[in-house]
């Protein structure tokens, strides 16, 4: 009798990935991961006012980050045992293919390039591209206004590129590797611009209302979605019922009401979700 109950407590831990010692793999499901190890490894962005940000003391907050903390708990996984990387948008493809990171909560724009390599479920969040200014240029009216201004971005996105390619030929291009650094050298007139999403904009008019603006005219269309590895049909299941899960019950629209509310940002309506 010791035998069978033996037996079958194994039978039921393989159905979570943990069978009888065997532990799950990387290549494994992201549920089978969480029930097997109970962590996760979440990429985001450590710089990013009112959507991901590491405090001075060592804590996360912002809007992706309550999106993350979500997803994993209806995962199994308390806060607490999630660990957070800090996901350049350069890297964001090679921390999910390379098991680095189990999630990408990083204000990560599905696209079908970026389909070939990951897969995404979502989305949670539709926004667009737009610039940020100086308070005081209001000259700068849309991106067609740019010829012969300087206009900053952070290296490996694409948000400067489309500016010059679709609207001001004759813009000249400056990139840093963080969105802070874009926001300094506009502060101090090195450049006339800052672009980028608008509700990620929105985090730094929060933090300077009255130096900076969002010029207001978004002009592309963008979804965030949650990145994990391709081809696992569970995991994006369950992310895409956790994402739906926090809009339904009211959480997704008062994490974006604590944190990009203050800076005036008119929220949009909750997106339609789906595994993509």
């Amino acid at each position: 009798m010791r035998g069978r109950a033996l037996l079958a407590t194994c039978l039921m831990l393989v159905t979570a990935a943990a069978a009888c010692g065997k532990e799950a793999g990387p290549s494994d499901s992201l549920v089978a991961r969480a029930v097997a190890f109970n962590e996760l490894t979440i990429g985001i962005r450590f710089d990013q006012p009112g959507i991901s940000e590491q405090t001075v003391d060592g804590r996360y907050v912002g809007f992706d980050v309550d999106v993350a903390k979500y997803i994993a708990g209806e995962l199994g996984v308390d806060e607490d045992h999630i660990t957070w990387h800090d996901s350049r948008p350069s890297s964001r493809e090679t921390d999910i293919t390379s098991g680095i990171t189990d999630l990408m909560v990083a204000t990560y724009s599905i696209t079908e390039k970026r389909k070939q390599a990951v897969a995404f479920a979502g989305p949670y969040f539709d926004t667009g591209q737009d610039l940020l200014v100086r308070l005081r240029s209001t000259d700068i009216t849309g991106p067609e206004n740019l010829n012969g201004r300087k206009l900053c971005a952070v290296g490996g996105t694409t948000s400067a590129e489309q500016v010059r390619d679709k609207f001001a030929q004759a813009v000249q291009l400056i990139e840093y590797p963080r969105y802070q650094d874009c926001v300094t050298a506009l502060l101090a007139g090195q450049v006339d611009a800052v672009t980028t999403d608008d509700v990620i904009l929105a985090g730094y008019v929060a933090q300077n209302p009255e130096l900076l603006r969002v010029v207001g005219k978004p002009f592309s269309k963008e979804k965030y979605g949650v990145g994990l590895r391709k081809d696992d049909a569970e995991g994006k299941a369950a992310v895409a019922r956790a994402i739906q899960k926090m809009i339904s019950s009211g959480e997704w629209l008062a994490s974006l009401n604590r944190n990009i509310g203050p800076s005036g940002y008119r929220i949009p309506p909750p997106p339609q979700v789906t595994e993509q």
